[in-house]
């Protein structure tokens, strides 16, 4: 039975990601939580006549939260109906949100959490949404951002871009096994480096490691010239038409250039194409 964690602030993004993980996981055992986290700093700034006890914290955040809730699960059920392989929990916590999904990965065994996030439109703009960003980079737990655009279909092609700088250990390569075996996809490993660069020993060894991993699986190496990473990818994407992009958290440096510069012409996997985060 799959733990998934489904944070949401009620608004179209994060309702197209629980959608798109009821679709996703539509045949395996799920429990599903589905967590609305009143913000203290918001009950801090918040300009309200009233003292703010625990009766009036309950009256004007938390029952019309629930109330939402409520809601949120009648149209799962009406959208996806009778599906016994899926449970549902809805949650509610008076929390700053990094914290509370933290306690609520520990609490309920979470096995992945799905995120929605709207892409920047125009220049200098952040990518990631400020929430989802804090998510993936400081909640150890496989999560899944769902872009604004993206819609559930069966995945085909999963790139993975590396630099071969860590040494994945199992744990870390595991969850993208999973996605492969139950689509019967296919992997593209990504390097993307400058002109007439050569792996190193350690760079070596690492790419080793990944094509012994993943030898049951259809999988291909492939090597892009680009002094922009994002660039790369996108033209990647486009080319094979990706389905789905994975990275490690830990690979800072791809990572950052990958998700949170800020000049985005031409980008539009932001937007599109999902992004599987391992911790």
């Amino acid at each position: 039975m799959k733990n998934v964690l489904l944070p949401t602030d009620f608004s179209e993004n994060s309702m197209n990601a629980i959608e798109y993980a009821l679709a996703f996981y539509e045949e395996t055992p799920c429990n599903f939580y589905l967590l609305h986290v009143i913000k203290l700093n918001t009950i801090a700034s918040n300009d309200s006549p009233y003292i703010l006890t625990k009766d009036t914290l309950e009256d004007i955040y938390t029952k019309p939260a629930k109330i939402k809730l409520k809601e949120l699960l009648k149209h799962i059920s009406t959208k996806f109906p009778n599906n016994k392989n899926h449970k549902f929990y809805s949650l509610t916590d008076y929390n700053f949100l990094i914290e509370s999904i933290r306690q609520n990965v520990k609490e309920k065994n979470i096995d992945m959490i799905f995120m929605g996030t709207k892409g920047a439109s125009g220049l200098k703009k952040i990518i990631i949404g400020s929430n989802t960003g804090d998510v993936i980079t400081k909640v150890h737990c496989t999560t899944l951002v769902i872009p604004e655009n993206a819609k559930f279909k069966r995945l085909k092609e999963i790139a993975f871009p590396t630099d071969f700088s860590l040494l994945y250990n199992m744990n870390h390569l595991q969850p993208i096994s999973d996605i492969i075996e139950s689509n019967d996809a296919a992997l593209r490993i990504l390097h993307i480096g400058k002109k007439d660069s050569v792996l190193n020993n350690d760079q070596k060894k690492n790419k080793e490691l990944l094509e012994d991993y993943f030898n049951n699986f259809e999988n291909s190496f492939h090597f892009l010239t680009n002094k922009k990473v994002e660039d790369a990818i996108q033209c990647f994407v486009e080319s094979r038409d990706i389905d789905m992009i994975t990275m490690v958290a830990k690979n800072l440096n791809y990572f950052q250039q990958i998700l949170f510069h800020s000049k985005i012409e031409n980008i539009s996997y932001h937007t599109d194409v999902p992004f599987l985060v391992l911790h």
